[in-house]
């Protein structure tokens, strides 16, 4: 709401920071409350819906945001904007609390337990934010289609993450399913991989390529989030779900800043198919490490949960 009052640079740094850190503190406790309040045998449904409930207001709003600061007033979308989370924080009411098991209070993830999931989330993020940076400013130099295809695939990927993640958490509630087993995850990076590819060895001729490798990456991403957040709370057990959504979030941002750095400096240096090229490389180098996932230890996914209760 302040910017609507001035747009002073101070004021902007300042927001930017409190709001950066009021939406990592809403990403970290949301994806752990899906671990407390689902029962396991629907925990990979409800980690699905999170990821659409998470990436669909993006999908939305990343373009009718832009549309609407060009078409209506820019107070309304500031305001509209603040409006948002306050009323979404009344819905937090509706919550039910939860009471810890009394076992295992250190709250701590072993970084030997947490670094495959951890890993393949890392490198998948690297693929898709590369994707979203490199797309934009390869438009200019070579791309096929130019800035309409890369505004376009932006959209396509942001839709595939919104199908992987809902899917591959239908797939994870299937009778005979598992979390310790990394099936799901594997088959993301290859996914992702194989996407990378289509972009770097058509990117430069055919629009059409350019499209399905977004869509490719952006399903494999997805499908890899749902299935290594799974992966973590079954790790965590039933008294460490903070510390394994915080693991997974600081994944997801970490991989999301190397591959926007990283693949910005391949597309300089060496140009777009390169740097997607690069992408496709780390997905398949990725996939050794989350493979020594299989047995390892944690909870498996039948492990009992907190209970949700209202106090």
């Amino acid at each position: 709401m302040l910017l609507v009052v001035t747009s002073a640079l101070w004021v902007l740094f300042a927001v930017a920071v409190v709001r950066g850190i009021g939406f990592g503190l809403v990403t970290v406790t949301g994806a752990a409350l899906v671990a407390d309040l689902a029962p396991p045998s629907r925990r990979g449904r409800a980690v699905g819906l999170y990821g659409v409930a998470v990436g669909l207001p993006q999908l939305v709003l990343l373009s009718g945001g832009v549309w609407a600061y060009e078409v209506l007033d820019p107070a309304v979308v500031l305001l509209a904007g603040a409006a948002m989370p306050l009323v979404s924080a009344l819905c937090c009411a509706r919550l039910p609390t939860t009471r810890a098991a009394p076992r295992d209070r250190s709250g701590s993830l072993p970084a030997g337990v947490a670094l495959p999931p951890w890993t393949a989330m890392v490198v998948s993020a690297a693929a898709a934010g590369g994707v979203i940076t490199v797309l934009p400013l390869w438009a200019p130099t070579g791309l096929a289609g130019g800035t309409a295809t890369a505004a376009i695939a932006l959209a396509v990927l942001t839709a595939g993450q919104l199908a992987g993640r809902g899917i591959a958490g239908e797939l994870a509630d299937r009778p005979g399913a598992r979390v310790r087993t990394p099936a799901l995850t594997l088959v993301g990076l290859g996914v992702v991989a194989v996407g990378a590819l289509v972009v770097a060895l058509g990117g430069s001729a055919l629009a059409v390529a350019v499209l399905a490798g977004a869509a490719l990456v952006g399903l494999g991403f997805g499908a890899v989030q749902s299935d290594t957040l799974l992966a973590l709370f079954a790790r965590a057990g039933p008294t460490r779900s903070g510390a394994a959504s915080t693991w997974w979030n600081t994944a997801y941002d970490a991989g999301t800043g190397l591959g926007a750095a990283a693949l910005s400096a391949v597309l300089g240096a060496a140009g777009g198919a390169a740097a997607f090229l690069v992408a496709a490389v780390a997905g398949l180098l990725a996939a050794p490490l989350v493979f020594r996932s299989r047995g390892a230890g944690g909870a498996g996914p039948g492990v009992e949960r907190r209970a949700p209760s209202v106090d």
